[in-house]
């Protein structure tokens, strides 16, 4: 199967909009404030401050735009898939890792899930996924699904490849994102694999695919994956399920 394409033909917006606002808050004022007054000592730290905050705000906008693309594609390719598998994407959003794992099964299934929160992702609704998966012509193996990650509508071992991308962390309790974790491990099939990226709690998700038997593999993505800079590196983990059932 090729690469899926990190050239997206669809509109993706922003993950954690009200992120890129707090970013460009923090980092505009004392940059002007630092041109102006740069004369001064204090000038200068702000000048400083501004510029650091603008290389912040600078790598979230990749990342949200364009990094995080590349990532994926990278981690789709790695699984190998072989074009008639069924894909789940937990908190799809708008569709942005959706549609490429769609382009890698053009005789299966790609079905994504989401509560179609704006606060997650800007403009975050089911109609607009609808059409992206059509701007990507993978509208024909798409289906969405109005859900929590929590308790997933779906049979045990309904999926060969389960992916989800910056969304369990948005649980706010330990106990329920790893009900969410042991419920994306319920719906793959034995032998099946799992990706997670996320820029929080990914030793949390490990740890409980480890207890449930999974091979486990736990890596940050690299800078093309920095949300603002290595402290909000994305980190994926990745996993295959036992051949033997889950408990």
């Amino acid at each position: 199967m090729p690469s899926p394409s990190s050239a997206r033909r669809g509109e993706y917006g922003f993950d954690a909009p009200y992120a890129v606002f707090g970013l460009l808050m923090a980092a505009l004022p004392p940059l002007v404030a630092g041109v102006i007054f740069w004369r001064q000592p204090w000038g200068k730290l702000l000048l400083a401050a501004g510029v650091a905050g603008s290389i912040s705000t600078a790598l979230y906008l990749h990342a949200t735009r364009r990094g995080k693309f590349a990532v994926w594609a990278r981690e789709l390719a790695a699984v190998g898939l072989a074009g008639s598998e069924r894909v789940v994407d937990l908190g799809c959003g708008r569709g942005a890792v959706l549609t490429m794992a769609a382009e890698l099964v053009p005789d299966g299934a790609a079905v994504g899930v989401d509560l179609w929160r704006s606060a997650d992702q800007s403009g975050n609704r089911a109609e607009v996924t609808r059409a992206n998966a059509a701007a990507e012509a993978v509208a024909d193996r798409v289906t969405l699904v109005t859900a929590d990650l929590r308790e997933l509508p779906f049979a045990d071992g309904e999926f060969d490849l389960a992916v989800s991308s910056l969304a369990v962390h948005n649980i706010s309790d330990a106990d329920g994102r790893a009900r969410a974790v042991r419920e994306a491990a319920r719906v793959l099939r034995p032998g099946g694999r799992l990706v997670i990226a996320d820029m929080a709690r990914t030793s949390e998700y490990a740890a409980t695919l480890r207890a449930l038997g999974f091979a486990v593999t736990h890596r940050r993505s690299g800078w093309r994956g920095w949300f603002g800079g290595p402290w909000t590196a994305t980190a994926f983990v990745t996993a295959r399920k036992p051949s033997r059932r889950v408990r």
